[in-house]
């Protein structure tokens, strides 16, 4: 629920998501609790520019494992701005396009990195227009250990999962189980899809 008087607070969560898989979902559901989210949008890419030759499903199949994966928690939005828009996905033109949407003051938005994100972040389009357009928060991994924030940002403790979407990949591809990895909805439209085999 949204204070009277305090500005929307807006959290972007980008990235790949091929799959999107339960730590995606941890990490989210931490940085609401943590920062205070009114919402949070997850933004699947359309192609990553620094990613973009190891892409397995296509933009609209990792669109629609978002949207099952987020099913039921109010918290979570999907943002097709990146796929719609198609081409190589800079984060710095989806800001200025969240921005248009929500002018300074009605809205703080947050830029939620992981941290391999992170560590690429000086290589990005722009990345200092980045930083005057959103509040830059990197997720760290809360296991106690010293994880370096490779840019000037704020850092959030998540749970630790270790689980990643290459992975999730790898185990598809070798006929292992995914359950427990992913929602069990996308799963399912892994399997219907014939994705990652």
């Amino acid at each position: 629920m949204i204070t009277p008087g305090r500005a929307m607070r807006v959290g972007i969560f980008g990235g790949t998501f091929d799959p999107p898989h339960v730590g995606h979902l941890i990490a989210a559901g931490d940085a609401c609790d943590v920062l205070g989210l009114d919402t949070l949008l997850f933004v699947p890419t359309a192609t990553q520019p620094l990613k973009a030759d190891q892409g397995v499903a296509s933009a609209a199949d990792r669109l629609a494992m978002v949207r099952l994966a987020i099913a039921g928690d109010p918290r979570f939005e999907v943002d097709a701005t990146e796929v719609e828009r198609g081409g190589l996905s800079y984060t710095v033109d989806t800001l200025r396009t969240f921005r248009q949407r929500w002018p300074a003051g009605t809205a703080d938005l947050v830029l939620l990195l992981g941290a391999d994100a992170a560590a690429q972040f000086p290589h990005w389009k722009e990345p200092e227009a980045v930083r005057e357009l959103v509040r830059v928060v990197v997720l760290t991994r809360g296991d106690g250990g010293a994880e370096p924030v490779p840019v000037e940002a704020e850092a959030v403790a998540t749970r630790r999962v270790d689980v990643s979407s290459t992975e999730v990949r790898e185990r598809v591809k070798h006929g292992k189980s995914i359950r427990g990895l992913v929602a069990d909805a996308v799963a399912a439209y892994i399997a219907q899809s014939g994705l990652y085999r």
